[in-house]
């Protein structure tokens, strides 16, 4: 028998067991605390007096009354399928991107400004 048996109280623990129990313990307690806080704060609303009867669901649209050509194929495209629009945006976001960056190449190259070379002109 040796001294950490004796101070875990002869329950054949080892030491600092009871404290690791403990604190165990108490974190699970705030855990769930504070998941039943939570939650009676998302449900205060629900429990109101003054909440009164369901609002009907927002629809949102933009506006094509002012729009022309592509403004107006790319609102209409909103307006009828946001899973269209989020598409042909995801594509064209890239695309444009790289048609830009191409455009800044060939400016840049035409002033001088050699970007395929890794050697510095200030050295």
């Amino acid at each position: 028998m040796d001294i950490a048996f004796f101070l875990s109280q002869g329950k054949g623990y080892p030491l600092g067991f009871n404290m690791l129990l403990r604190r165990t313990t108490m974190q699970k307690f705030w855990k769930r605390l504070m998941f039943l806080a939570w939650m009676g704060l998302l449900l205060i609303p629900e429990l109101a007096l003054a909440s009164g009867e369901k609002a009907d669901l927002i629809v949102i649209v933009a506006d094509t009354r002012r729009l022309t050509g592509w403004e107006a194929w790319w609102a209409n495209l909103y307006n009828e399928s946001h899973a269209y629009f989020t598409a042909v945006t995801v594509i064209t976001i890239p695309v444009v991107g790289l048609i830009l960056g191409l455009i800044a190449d060939f400016v840049m190259k035409r002033i001088g400004i050699d970007l395929t070379s890794r050697e510095l002109s200030e050295h």
